[in-house]
């Protein structure tokens, strides 16, 4: 008989461990192994089903696409400069992590939130435009200007963008997904141009993989989750990288360079105090 006992303390549908036993949502970790992908393994842990091999390679292409985009993205920045200090890769890697927020890291998040709300109006009888309309309005008067997964500060368009929503395309004329979140992403892309200036404000990386995730049924907050695994990798490789090159207390700017100051002029700390 066994020695241990199970005890309600904590309970989890996740796992099963006991001596000899590892089991994830029923499946034995042995017949597991050689067979699930890294990403099969992530859509298994956070829907408790394994993956067909269409939804699959969806996640792995939203997951890969994501990694990183250089050291001018603050989490990237960190970790580079955390690794300076002396500190060790997984020192590194939360804090470069924990910057991961409503404004670096949440628009996919904000993203897919904004999308399901859309579906949701479409699915009361709301015409396509008239919801992707009222929705972005309500975003905007609650959370300001910029809407989440369209426009970037450095691509005029986005790279990765494109190349998601065709392989989205593509699956969804296999029957593998619906392809309604691409089209409400494409909706809302349509709204943000300003036709009369010619000016357009392309989906971003952020918005694709929204429309991914959005596919794929996973809920908002898991958007953001799921960046936090695919820009680790960056953060890892960079990490590493910095810690190869050496380099002492690598602040955000340059030695040679001082911050600006903006506080008052020298002054004379008074005799009387």
């Amino acid at each position: 008989m066994s020695e241990y006992v199970r005890n309600p303390w904590w309970h989890t549908g996740i796992i099963n461990m006991e001596p000899g036993v590892i089991e994830f949502f029923g499946y034995p970790i042995q017949d597991l192994i050689g067979k699930l992908s890294f990403s099969q393994m992530i859509f298994l842990m956070l829907r408790a089903e394994i993956p067909t091999s269409s939804q699959a390679a969806l996640l792995d292409a939203a997951l890969m696409s994501g990694v990183d985009h250089g050291p001018q993205a603050p989490s990237i920045a960190i970790a580079r400069m955390a690794i300076t200090c002396g500190v060790g890769l997984n020192n590194a890697m939360a804090s470069a992590l924990n910057t991961l927020g409503d404004v670096h890291g949440g628009a996919g998040e904000q993203s897919v939130e904004l999308f399901q709300n859309i579906a949701s109006s479409v699915d009361t009888g709301t015409g396509l435009e008239q919801a992707v309309a009222s929705e972005v309005a309500k975003f905007v008067a609650e959370r300001g200007k910029y809407i989440p997964g369209f426009g970037h500060r450095f691509h005029d368009v986005d790279p990765r963008a494109p190349r998601l929503l065709e392989i989205v395309r593509q699956a969804a004329r296999d029957g593998a997904i619906s392809g309604r979140y691409r089209e409400i992403a494409l909706a809302v892309e349509a709204s943000l141009a300003d036709v009369a200036r010619g000016k357009r404000v392309p989906m971003n990386i952020d918005g694709a993989t929204a429309v991914v995730y959005a596919e794929l049924g996973f809920p908002a907050p898991l958007a953001r989750g799921l960046f936090c695994l695919s820009r680790a990798v960056g953060i890892l490789a960079h990490a590493w990288e910095q810690q190869c090159q050496g380099g002492r207390n690598k602040g955000p700017i340059p030695r040679n360079e001082l911050a600006s100051y903006t506080g008052p002029a020298k002054r004379t700390v008074p005799e009387d105090i």
